[in-house]
């Protein structure tokens, strides 16, 4: 695993547009908001771009996240927002740029695409804020503390605890976290970009706004690709907006009959990706402990960053 180059105080930033376009006062909020944590934002004028429900042409959305690969001034990149458009850019990406530029692209939900492809050529990835609507609105909108230890410290992050962490089934278990949004994993599914963890992982999965059947059939998906087989752990997001209309199934109740019969510990409630409240920062590509017993946690034990 190679680690990502840290992202220190008074640091510059680029922020790109991978996915969908977005608000242009979403950008001037979260250039503030990247000031007051003493980073400098910069940005591309193509990140205005428009092309029906993207922004802008695959070949400018790829030329804008090579050039700050290739800028040595600038030492992480932030995703704008999801929506959707991130896996057009994958056939168009550098590998060996990204490898040996070793700078994060900060995202989540459609993101997830260009996560994987970090993981896919060695690399760790970091799932977190992006600008629209969270780190936009400061740290009402995403969790500051994890945020900074992630990607602003090259020491483990340690402990993850958040109070709405639930156990779903208990145990104790570590390896390699890694993961994202449902529905991203299983649209790569049959390309050459494909979600497919080693054995010994531990899934780190959410979603958002999806019907419950829609995420079991999802869920099933994975399962007989694969994609589950040697996981050690199972950590769920928060699932925002899953429950049946009337309450009747929960995704909560869902997730633990669908995985009664896995033999390590399940977790449901993490805050990073899509919640209701503040998302939380998690780096993809190292070594993790899932405790679920007691007071549940996510504990990293290895940087993401140097």
């Amino acid at each position: 695993m190679i680690t990502l180059r840290q992202v220190k105080s008074g640091d510059r930033v680029a922020l790109v547009a991978p996915a969908s376009s977005f608000p242009a006062e979403e950008l001037t909020a979260g250039v503030a908001e990247l000031a007051r944590l003493g980073l400098e934002a910069v940005y591309d004028e193509s990140i205005f771009d428009r092309d029906r429900f993207v922004a802008g042409a695959p070949a400018v959305r790829a030329q804008a996240i090579q050039k700050a690969w290739a800028d040595p001034s600038i030492s992480a990149l932030i995703a704008m927002r999801g929506g959707y458009g991130s896996a057009q850019l994958l056939p168009l990406l550098d590998p060996e740029l990204l490898r040996r530029s070793r700078k994060a692209l900060i995202g989540y939900s459609d993101i997830t695409a260009i996560l994987s492809f970090y993981q896919q050529h060695g690399l760790a990835a970091i799932h977190g804020p992006m600008i629209d609507r969270r780190l936009s609105q400061g740290p009402t909108a995403y969790d500051e503390s994890s945020f900074r230890r992630v990607v602003m410290s090259a020491e483990p992050a340690g402990e993850l605890r958040p109070a709405a962490l639930e156990v779903l089934s208990p145990g104790v278990a570590s390896g390699t976290l890694l993961g994202g949004t449902i529905t991203q994993l299983v649209s790569s599914l049959g390309t050459p970009w494909a979600f497919a963890p080693q054995p010994g992982g531990v899934l780190f999965l959410e979603d958002v706004g999806e019907r419950p059947y829609r995420i079991h059939r999802m869920l099933t998906q994975l399962v007989q690709a694969g994609v589950f087989s040697g996981a050690r752990a199972i950590v769920f997001g928060e699932f925002p907006g899953c429950d049946e209309p009337g309450g009747d199934p929960v995704i909560r109740d869902v997730l633990r009959d669908f995985t009664a019969g896995f033999a390590g510990p399940v977790l449901f409630g993490f805050p990073s990706g899509h919640t209701a409240g503040a998302t939380w920062t998690l780096p993809f590509g190292v070594r993790a402990e899932i405790s679920g017993s007691g007071s549940p946690a996510v504990i990293i034990t290895e940087g993401a960053v140097s």
